[in-house]
């Protein structure tokens, strides 16, 4: 009997609306404490801006994989951190192919909302995808991480990844507002201010380029002062 054709894929779709809402978040932080940035980023809005959908056939996966591993995913929706974590981490450890990169993605996101920060960056490097969102998605929060732990240089590495894999007007500019935020957080007032400028003059029309300009005009004061 001739094999069956299978096709191994992974679709996660961000939503644009949802993002948005983290992006509030993440501006109403800054503009209660910006006099610490250091503070705003060690306060990570790890709640995932994103509609995960996924569908998958792999030759090297078995239907028991699959099962547990929407076990895992059940679990990580109900925001049970520590049955997700348990699960997730069994599902990476037992299975290959897409399930494991799929289960390394959840595990990460899990463990980045535990605080349990090298682990997060461990799992969340292991995840690869062609997807132009969800790659740089992956990025940016290996760059949250790295920011709880106050290693603003990994953190600006990873956000700068983040903004330049495949650049899109929807949410770049986010991850460039956190890249300033680093930049900032890092001393390195220059790059703070350059990186506010590119949101303001590409993405103007964004709903980050409104804090951008705010504090733009912030740091470029304190360096005429």
């Amino acid at each position: 009997m001739a094999k069956k054709e299978k096709v191994e894929s992974i679709e996660i779709i961000e939503s644009p609306e949802a993002l948005q809402q983290e992006v509030s978040k993440v501006t109403e932080l800054v503009d209660k404490n910006k006099t610490s940035v250091a503070t705003i980023l060690g306060v990570v809005v790890v709640v995932v801006a994103a509609y995960f959908g996924y569908q998958w056939y792999s030759a090297t996966q078995d239907a028991e994989g699959e099962k547990k591993l929407f076990k895992a995913v059940y679990a990580f929706e109900s925001d049970s951190l520590a049955a997700a974590s348990k699960d997730l981490a069994k599902v990476s450890d037992e299975f290959g192919g897409n399930t494991q990169n799929l289960a390394d993605l959840y595990l990460g996101i899990t463990l980045l909302k535990q605080g349990k920060f090298d682990q997060s960056i461990e799992k969340l490097k292991n995840f690869s995808s062609s997807d132009l969102l969800v790659q740089a998605r992956a990025y940016s929060l290996i760059g949250d991480a790295y920011a709880e732990k106050k290693s603003f240089a990994d953190a600006i590495d990873y956000y700068k990844k983040a903004a330049e894999h495949k650049p899109n007007k929807f949410f770049t500019p986010t991850y460039l507002l956190k890249l300033a935020n680093a930049y900032e957080a890092n001393k390195q007032v220059k790059e703070a201010v350059d990186t506010y400028s590119i949101i303001v003059e590409k993405y103007g029309q964004s709903s980050e380029s409104i804090p951008a300009k705010k504090y733009k005009a912030i740091l470029e004061s304190s360096i005429s002062e």
